[in-house]
């Protein structure tokens, strides 16, 4: 009677497999993990977390980029729920989080591919991503209906990193022999590298060295359509890659000797990151940043006087909620001026602490920030005319039941007389009464056309940055008309605008673009065409190189037989293709019915067949 005896084999300690395999599925044991093809269910699941993988990484692009207008969409907020706060916080803290657990899965997932191990994501994990794309996709909702027009953003920040990255490489490609060029070129990565991603090469590098895990599914043997259409989705990724330069026209691709001067900063409510905005401190602060012109809110008190405010309520600004608590939902035209005179409009600004800088204020700033008042036009103007600078008026009309309700423009003039200001040096935004102010500069918040500007005596524009195009902006400059971008705080934006060629710029942070003396990226149509064929070239090679090097290493895997297993385990030198095919040898004589004839194969002590299944 033939006595069967339990088939063994030895098993070497895979700590990392354990760790990859217990944190991705809770498959603690090795007899849990499994190099069989995942289910059809867990593949889906994978196809969930890279589509919420993705789209965490574009809104986290997002709200990298809308950096440049984080005060506008506070203040978004505060005028649709009254109160103001840093709605910017909770947001970024949760991408942040919901980024960073998510990246990590795809890291786990893809190690377990690479690793031949099926995919069994635990359900806990399953819950969470459910729970980030939820929300995210609910933030995409959200954002689209209260801030619609900031998706503008992404489009602008491509063109320019295109052009980053391109910059980068070819100084890299060009400099790299020469000792005291590199230590140029490192301090040029500082500025680039603090400033965005490199997006085009970045994700050329990403997408080809995937190839590995796609190389090694197409080329087995068993090749099914599922693999035939990874690999076609992958190709067709990767020449859209190839191709993505086409579709980008960055302003910073140009002659050196094409760039225009430096454009003029103009400060927004003055530094509203130094001082109160659309206060005399912050006025002054922004002059002491070198700004061309001083830009404010203007609004006509109850008995005529022309202040500076830019909400409709003076809660936000002053302590009206103190002084005035049954009055604090009032239009702040509706108040005289002793009254708001009277207000604190400083104290809001140490304690709600709007652009995270009160910490860097000295002790000397924030005791003046303490006591200082709602600020009039004349004064302004006055500060203006001292210092030889311009000044940019945005007027609110007061609402119908006002008793200046005819007379604001007047009222508005008489102001900018009593200054003492050269009336060249006022620009008028209004649309309304423009033949009556014909002293004043002209400028139009509306992109018109060049013949209907001049119909209206208007020499300038004043545009949100969306909407002011590089090829806007030459035709405007081509018929003499001076263009203004608002709102520019970022250097990066400052820089393609000033590669487009704009005047000016509105800015709430003149102490950041005064360091900006030159633009970040700039280079010549040849260079960009030069480091994007290479790119493309160098990727060619690599995907290549991995698919022939993936073929001939799985025909090498499939030429194992019995005995070349027996001696690499007597060897004592195992390595993953033979552990593999190891244990598909085994479950494969075990389903067969192995006996104790085969046990002289696996002679060593180690864990028992039964235990493994």
């Amino acid at each position: 009677m033939v006595k069967h005896q339990p088939l063994q084999q030895v098993y070497e300690k895979q700590l990392c497999l354990s760790f990859l395999t217990g944190i991705y599925g809770c498959r603690w044991k090795r007899y849990q993990r499994s190099h069989d093809d995942s289910s059809k269910w867990e593949c889906a699941w994978f196809i969930i977390l890279c589509s919420t993988f993705s789209l965490l990484l574009f809104w986290a692009y997002f709200w990298l980029e809308a950096h440049n207008d984080y005060n506008q969409f506070n203040w978004l907020l505060y005028n649709r729920s009254g109160e103001w706060k840093d709605g910017t916080v909770p947001i970024l803290a949760t991408t942040a989080v919901g980024f960073s657990y998510i990246t990590f899965l795809m890291i786990l997932a893809l190690c377990h591919i690479s690793l031949g191990q099926q995919l069994n994501l635990y359900w806990i994990h399953k819950v969470g991503v459910l729970a980030a794309l939820i929300t995210t996709v609910s933030g995409v909702v959200s954002i689209d209906d209260v801030w619609g027009d900031e998706w503008d953003i992404i489009l602008i920040s491509l063109q320019v990193y295109i052009s980053s990255c391109l910059r980068f490489s070819i100084g890299l490609f060009g400099r790299c022999l020469c000792v005291n060029k590199v230590i140029q070129l490192l301090s040029s990565c500082v500025v680039i590298q603090s400033t965005g991603p490199f997006l085009h090469i970045g994700a050329l590098a990403a997408v080809t060295a995937l190839g590995w895990l796609v190389a090694e599914h197409v080329v087995r043997a068993e090749r099914t359509k599922f693999h035939m259409i990874v690999l076609l989705v992958y190709l067709s990724v990767l020449l859209a890659l190839y191709m993505a330069p086409l579709a980008i026209s960055s302003p910073c691709i140009m002659d050196k000797n094409s760039l225009k001067s430096r454009p003029d900063v103009i400060g927004r409510r003055g530094a509203p990151m130094l001082a109160p905005e659309n206060t005399l401190m912050s006025f002054n602060k922004a002059l002491q940043q070198g700004v061309s012109s001083l830009e404010a809110d203007v609004t006509v008190s109850l008995d005529g006087v022309p202040f500076l405010m830019r909400d409709h309520t003076l809660k936000r600004t002053t302590d009206i909620a103190k002084v005035f608590p049954d009055r604090q939902h009032e239009d702040a035209s509706l108040f005289n001026w002793t009254e708001i005179r009277s207000l604190n409009a400083g104290q809001w600004f140490l304690e709600s602490d709007p652009f995270w800088t009160v910490g860097s204020l000295s002790g000397r700033d924030r005791n003046r920030i303490r006591n200082l008042t709602v600020c009039s036009l004349v004064e302004m103007l006055r500060l203006a005319a001292r210092a030889n600078r311009s000044a940019l008026l945005f007027l609110r009309r007061p609402p119908p039941e006002h008793p200046h309700y005819k007379t604001w423009i007047m009222d508005t003039l008489w102001a900018v007389q009593r200054s003492g200001i050269s009336q060249k040096r006022v620009t008028w935004t209004p649309d309304t009464d423009r033949g009556r102010v014909r002293g004043l500069q002209q400028t139009s918040l509306e992109k018109l056309s060049v013949e209907e500007l001049r119909h209206r005596g208007i020499s300038s524009l004043t545009l949100r940055y969306s909407q002011a195009s590089k090829k806007d902006i030459q035709d405007f400059l081509a018929n003499n008309m001076s263009v203004t971008v608002y709102p520019v705080n970022e250097p990066w934006l400052y820089s393609v605008l000033w590669c487009s060629g704009v005047s000016s710029v509105s800015s709430d942070t003149p102490q950041v673009l005064r360091k900006v003396p030159y633009p970040i990226w700039l280079m010549s149509p040849d260079k960009y065409c030069l480091v994007w064929i290479t790119s493309d070239l160098v990727s060619i090679a690599i995907v290549i190189g991995i698919f022939i090097f993936q073929k001939w290493r799985m025909s090498g895997m499939q030429n194992y037989n019995p005995e070349q297993i027996m001696l690499s385990a007597v060897a004592r030198r195992p390595s993953r293709d033979v552990n593999i095919m190891k244990e598909k040898l085994i479950f494969s004589e075990v389903s067969n019915g192995v006996t104790s004839t085969d046990e002289h194969l696996y002679p060593e002590n180690g864990y028992d067949i039964g235990q493994y299944k």
